[in-house]
């Protein structure tokens, strides 16, 4: 495969999401760049991710005939990478694509090439993001706010804060990815 895996992990209320959209707007119509779209059991609704939805049954069917190149369970759900995304990476473009911190090991394991790109914010920025999700109770708040995941990022891993503007966080993204699909000058 030509293309490179860019993986964006890091815990909820970073703006992983708004970060990836940010990076859509700008390079999608290059052809360079594909954004890929989740696979995750549950519904969606307004305040979420753009994802595809599936229920737990053909979540585990789509599993078992081979249909996602990667996938994990997190928070009672189930998620998964289509694996059309091997087009991408056969025509050389850089695949984008959320992950969880825990399955980047599987990650490397299938795309040891994969550039694992890690979202921060200040403790205080992602309460008030969670909290304006409208989605958990303060308490469900500051239970994840407390939990410790080990950290299984590669020493090549590129950090990005995003606690700021998001143009900000969002304009050193799209020169990662602007630079990770330049042409290679002989």
């Amino acid at each position: 495969m030509t293309g490179i895996f860019v993986a964006v992990v890091g815990p909820s209320g970073v703006g992983k999401d708004s970060l990836i959209d940010f990076a859509r707007a700008r390079l999608e119509a290059s052809g360079r760049v594909a954004f890929v779209k989740r696979v995750v059991t549950r519904e969606a609704h307004e305040g979420s991710e753009d994802h595809d939805s599936m229920d737990v049954d053909a979540f585990a069917e789509a599993e078992t005939a081979g249909r996602f190149a990667l996938n994990w369970d997190a928070h009672g759900l189930r998620y998964g990478l289509p694996i059309a995304l091997e087009d991408d990476l056969e025509a050389g473009r850089a695949v984008v694509a959320n992950l969880s911190r825990a399955v980047i090991p599987a990650l490397l394991e299938r795309y040891p090439d994969a550039l694992v790109v890690s979202v921060t914010a200040d403790r205080d920025v992602i309460a008030q993001r969670l909290a304006n999700r409208g989605r958990e109770t303060e308490e469900s708040i500051q239970r994840r706010l407390g939990r410790s995941v080990g950290d299984r990022l590669p020493a090549s891993t590129i950090r990005i804060d995003n606690s700021g503007d998001l143009a900000t966080a969002g304009e050193q993204f799209v020169r990662l990815l602007q630079d990770v699909t330049a042409p290679v000058r002989a």
